[in-house]
């Protein structure tokens, strides 16, 4: 992708240098989409939410390296990217894009939505309009999921960003309310079609990116690709379980990822999307 030199969003709120006490409060699509991610990466979310609040605290200067001072401004202008994008999309029918917030921390950040370990990996709170990323997780992309290229951390961090315009357009309030009046199975199956949008609403931002920006490389689309097919429900469930269990999917296998983005990639067109009326 073609990013250095270009400009960065304003809506970066670093929290490097901040420490969490206390434990996560709040509920709801916000907590269930960060325990759903400890779940993937083979964690167990009672560890890092759970119902007592805590609170951040300074914690002294952050020390960074050249490395991760990068990866921040990549973020950065990806963001940017997103902002301008979904910002012409909203416009173009007739509505205003609500700018979200991207909070860089390391170890633990409090949110609307709870406390959070950098365990969770990347996560939206609706409750607070954030996206919360700490920069080590670009490094496990490759280290653990086997997903390299600037682009795969352009795909996850897009595809948070696709949570912020389920969460402006409804979506996310809906599958909420939705799901607490489901079966454990059924709830599951209802956040495997609102991830599988966030894939695609991914896709769509780049199809756009692409269009109108013209700063993808060749190759970006397949690290996008295989970043999304390293991150499929059957996938980590083999590598951290060793067998795979249906039922307890929440995103998606691996082909149905990589297909709800693809579809996202080549059409633009949000009608597209609709993954909760169509065959997954």
């Amino acid at each position: 992708m073609k990013w250095k030199g270009r400009e960065g969003s304003g809506n970066i709120e670093d929290r490097r240098g901040m420490s969490t006490g206390g434990k996560i409060i709040g509920g709801g699509i916000g907590t269930i989409v960060i325990a759903i991610i400890v779940l993937l990466l083979g964690g167990d979310p009672s560890q890092l939410l759970n119902n007592m609040g805590g609170a951040e605290t300074e914690s002294g200067q952050v020390t960074t390296t050249a490395e991760e001072d990068e990866m921040a401004q990549f973020v950065s202008v990806v963001l940017k990217d997103t902002e301008t994008v979904w910002g012409k999309i909203f416009e173009q029918s007739g509505s205003t894009y609500r700018l979200p917030t991207l909070v860089l921390f390391r170890d633990q950040v409090q949110s609307a939505c709870g406390n959070a370990s950098a365990a969770c990996g990347p996560f939206y709170c609706p409750g607070d309009e954030k996206v919360y990323i700490d920069l080590s997780f670009c490094d496990q992309l490759k280290t653990k999921f086997g997903a390299y290229g600037d682009f795969a951390v352009a795909y996850v961090i897009a595809h948070e960003i696709g949570h912020h315009v389920q969460n402006q357009l409804g979506i996310l309030g809906k599958v909420d309310s939705q799901r607490s009046r489901l079966s454990e199975t059924k709830a599951n199956q209802l956040t495997v079609r609102l991830e599988l949008q966030a894939d695609f609403l991914s896709g769509m931002w780049a199809h756009y990116e692409q269009g109108m920006l013209k700063t993808l490389d060749a190759g970006d689309i397949e690290e996008a690709m295989n970043a999304a097919a390293a991150v499929g429900d059957d996938n980590l469930q083999m590598k951290y379980q060793g067998r795979i269990v249906p039922d307890a999917f929440t995103h998606g296998t691996s082909a149905q990822r990589k297909e709800w983005f693809r579809r996202g990639w080549e059409t633009g067109d949000f009608e597209k999307g609709d993954t909760f009326n169509a065959s997954i």
